[in-house]
């Protein structure tokens, strides 16, 4: 016949009563998941799941599969990931909140600007020819308004 030992310990009346702590849920109640986080600041920087995946250098399904599920991408892409969506990893992670500006620019625009820098000099003159062309019919709109 077997002898079980048991040893009484300080946990056992704290077990009987129910007071044990269950696991830490990791999605928290009330709190968006990774991948809802992860989709809102993609569409805030504005980038398809396409663009964001050339950017970084991964396929767009798998932009799909990390907005879909609630754990993160491995962790070299985090960096990257915060990089490209113009927050940092904490932010990208949840342990902080995103600071939203009065007035957000225009990412996406701003991408397009960068891309314009580094065209030849006659091209450049040429897009912003057009540009100012679209300024001058809408502030002319804006004048016939008033």
């Amino acid at each position: 016949m077997k002898t079980k030992i048991l040893l009484y310990t300080q946990w056992h009346d704290i077990e009987e009563k129910g007071i044990i702590m269950s696991k830490r849920d990791p999605q928290l109640k009330g709190k968006e998941s990774f991948g809802e986080r992860m989709a809102q600041l993609r569409v805030a920087a504005g980038y398809s799941q396409r663009d964001l995946a050339k950017e970084i250098g991964i396929s767009q399904r798998m932009i799909a599969y990390y907005e879909k599920q609630t754990q993160h991408p491995p962790t070299h892409l985090l960096p990257t990931l915060a990089k490209a969506l113009g927050v940092t990893a904490d932010q990208l992670l949840g342990s902080e909140t995103v600071k939203a500006a009065g007035k957000e620019k225009d990412n996406r625009l701003w991408r397009r600007f960068s891309q314009i820098e580094k065209l030849d000099i006659k091209e450049k003159r040429q897009v912003i020819q057009l540009l100012d062309t679209f300024i001058e019919k809408e502030q002319l709109k804006q004048k016939a308004q008033i």
